[in-house]
């Protein structure tokens, strides 16, 4: 058995095929395990910040919420209001933030799909009026990653609600979790044939023979023809992937000077700008002198392009104008989270694009009996999520030892 890809899918995979005496190669493209799910150091050893997943959400029913209780993980609480809201660097008037909030009133009936066809999340709160309209693009992008024309009403509406765990390293808490599989690091799969009996499958070091395989990549990787299938992939799974897209999450990790700003006291921020990105800034998470700014959709798609110099400049900018004359000089260093630009992500999460609501379990149809895929796209409801990757990860295994008959 080969499994492609050290994400929790593939970790998860692997862990399962284990426990049930199969033996297994797992194969990554970068330098260590748990793909999107990473807590970045670039900023100092005392900064540490979560590049990727930061919430285990649904967590009444997500296999991380016991696992990091019994890790003894440490846990944030927050409302999901910023204290602090600013618009074209000014800060906002009363009747603005109230507006603001009233848009998000009564959105998650507007979102709810009714009747025939799929509509994108802007057009089912179009009738809510403009402030509904704003509030719907704000949720996308700083909850999707992706602007609201392209979000599947149903798909979203499909996804698992529950409660969310804000958890200190997440990405440090899978990469420890599965720290004894064996895996292959450094080791990117360039094609696939499924041609004859055994699947052959070509990686930078050579080429595996294995009777099934376990493909994990993100459906950015996937779409991008970053892995060549041999013959090529059916018209069914092409079809899933086309109604498949990758979101465009971003984070800019701000380390600030302590003796200058005193994050804490200023509460998470809201930063809007006329035909700008709309930016989320986590003040002093976990207690550390560290801002963490978070957009996404086109504008953060542009910036990531643009590079770490113009994301951290930008974010530097907006936080100037949330701090005042205390800002001069209080950032030290920044960081850029950019997936978008990542050649092993391609994106930050999967998105479905309206009218292909089955997009998911479409995907999930094993191709000629020998190449399963698996990863959070695929994970229904609990899609977009560390948790729901590493429930699809033992679903893909368990398909697998069916096929096979064990």
């Amino acid at each position: 058995m080969v499994i492609v890809g050290a994400g929790s899918a593939g970790l998860a995979a692997a862990a399962s095929l284990r426990t049930a005496g199969r033996s297994f190669t797992l194969v990554e493209a970068r330098d260590r395990i748990g793909g999107r799910a990473f807590t970045e150091r670039a900023l100092g050893p005392d900064c540490p910040f979560d590049a990727g997943a930061e919430y285990i959400h649904w967590a009444e029913r997500n296999p991380w919420a016991p696992i990091a209780r019994q890790a003894g993980a440490r846990f944030a609480r927050e409302d999901g209001w910023a204290r602090t809201l600013t618009i074209d660097g000014r800060p906002a008037s009363d009747a603005e933030k109230a507006r603001r909030r009233s848009g998000f009133s009564g959105l998650d009936a507007l979102l709810e799909p009714k009747g025939a066809g799929d509509p994108s999340l802007a057009e089912a709160a179009r009738v809510g009026g403009p402030d509904a309209e704003q509030a719907a693009a704000g949720l996308s992008r700083l909850s999707l990653g992706e602007d609201p024309d392209r979000v599947s009403a149903i798909d979203y509406a499909r996804l698992w609600s529950g409660s969310d765990l804000w958890v200190d390293g997440y990405g440090d808490l899978v990469a420890r979790h599965f720290a004894d599989l064996p895996v292959s690091l450094g080791c990117p799969v360039r094609a696939i044939d499924w041609s004859g009996r055994d699947v052959r499958v070509e990686t930078a070091r050579g080429a595996l023979t294995a009777a099934a395989v376990i493909v994990t990549v993100p459906v950015g990787v996937l779409r991008a023809g970053g892995i060549r299938f041999t013959p090529a992939l059916p018209d069914a799974a092409l079809g899933a992937l086309d109604g498949l897209r990758m979101g465009a999450y971003t984070k800019i990790g701000l380390r600030l000077d302590p003796a200058k700003v005193d994050a804490a006291a200023l509460g998470d921020a809201v930063s809007l700008a006329t035909g700008g990105p709309t930016l989320y800034f986590e003040m002093s998470p976990f207690g550390r002198s560290l801002a963490v700014a978070n957009l996404g959709g086109d504008l953060a798609r542009d910036l990531c392009r643009a590079g770490e110099p113009a994301a951290v400049a930008l974010a530097t900018e907006r936080l100037g104008a949330l701090l005042g004359a205390r800002a001069r000089g209080a950032v030290l260093a920044g960081r850029l989270a950019g997936w978008w630009t990542d050649p092993h992500a391609r994106g930050s999460y999967s998105i479905v694009t309206p009218g292909h609501a089955d997009a998911r379990d479409r995907l999930r149809e094993p191709v000629g009996g020998r190449v399963f895929f698996a990863g959070e796209a695929l994970a229904g409801g609990g899609a977009m999520t560390v948790g729901g990757a590493t429930l699809d990860g033992e679903r893909a295994a368990r398909d697998v030892l069916k096929a096979l008959g064990t």
